[in-house]
């Protein structure tokens, strides 16, 4: 408790000086999905005011299939969003600067999960199986995964939903840790009916969600990025020590989406994104985009055919938050 407290101190000091004596910026973020526990950071900083006493006046978005968050952001749409790693470096190779201020989630949640009763236990168990893969970027870490292992599969489209994986319709299914996992708990299957593989327990750690934002709106206004960067962590530490309290925030969000709520599922995510984001338990490098997981996820897009180069990583993320660990 004491080590998240001195975090939050260093978060706010430099912050609090912008948020008095003068009028808010508006400002607008959207996140990639709809409302969920997987954003409850963000809406326990508007909710406590910190954006506030940063200086902001904040609307959040509501993110989903109709509204790319990567779309909204090159568009200038919204001031600042939210991107996987791997999105965010393609964004780039094409020719749209983007800068992370704050990368969140610090430990990859994508994983393959497979039934015990199809006889696999190891990856190369999959090797002649059907195993269903949401698109785009959602296949980077499957197809390094089946590169490093030499493993040669029957890729079959999956929808957002896993009920094909449920019928047997296929041998592996993909699924994030804080979400459709939980979902197949739910349907009834127990943690030791499957077996499962999460990427970054395979040398395969690519973060996910950080915040972006245009680099020209960084130019014009990097005290509002890094000001939003840190109330945002604020926010999560916020959540992370305030459990019920969020999941009653996050349980109206959905309400007011029209979107249908399930607490205890959402109460499996949150706990969960504690765990990505929180890795070691402490906020020492919270909101840092670590160099390694930089060079390792442009390493596997060139790999792929998906980028050619990549930029310097100072000049591709703005250490918004010292690492305290340092």
């Amino acid at each position: 408790m004491i080590t998240i407290l001195l975090f939050i101190l260093l978060m706010i000091g430099p912050s609090l000086a912008f948020g008095q004596g003068g009028p808010l910026k508006k400002a607008t973020f959207l996140p990639q999905w709809k409302p969920q526990a997987q954003f409850a950071g963000y809406y326990m900083a508007k909710e406590k005011g910190f954006y506030k006493r940063n200086g902001i006046d904040l609307t959040i978005l509501q993110g989903g299939p109709d509204r790319h968050a990567s779309v909204y952001l090159t568009k200038d749409r919204t001031d600042f969003a939210t991107l996987w790693l791997s999105t965010a470096l393609r964004m780039q190779e094409s020719g749209q600067p983007i800068v992370n201020v704050a990368q969140i989630i610090q430990r990859s949640a994508l994983m393959l999960v497979a039934k015990k009763s199809s006889q696999i236990r190891r990856p190369e168990d999959l090797n002649g199986k059907k195993v269903s893969l949401w698109g785009d970027d959602f296949q980077i870490q499957p197809k390094a995964f089946f590169k490093k292992y030499q493993i040669h599969v029957r890729v079959i489209p999956q929808s957002f939903s896993i009920n094909l994986f449920l019928r047997g319709g296929v041998d592996v299914a993909s699924a994030m840790w804080y979400n459709e996992y939980h979902t197949l708990l739910n349907s009834g299957l127990d943690p030791e009916d499957l077996i499962t593989f999460l990427f970054h327990e395979h040398g395969l750690n690519f973060p996910e969600d950080g915040i972006y934002t245009l680099k020209e709106n960084f130019k014009k206004d990097p005290a509002l990025s890094c000001s939003f960067a840190r109330a945002s962590l604020e926010g999560w530490l916020y959540a992370f020590s305030h459990t019920e309290e969020t999941l009653d925030i996050v349980v109206r969000q959905m309400l007011q989406a029209k979107i249908p709520v399930d607490r205890i599922h959402q109460k499996w995510m949150l706990t969960r994104m504690k765990e990505l984001i929180l890795p070691g338990g402490t906020p020492t490098a919270m909101g840092v985009l670590q160099p390694t997981d930089y060079d390792r996820v442009a390493q596997e897009l060139k790999r792929a055919g998906l980028i050619r180069r990549s930029s310097d990583l100072n000049h591709f993320f703005v250490r918004c938050v010292e690492d305290v660990s340092k």
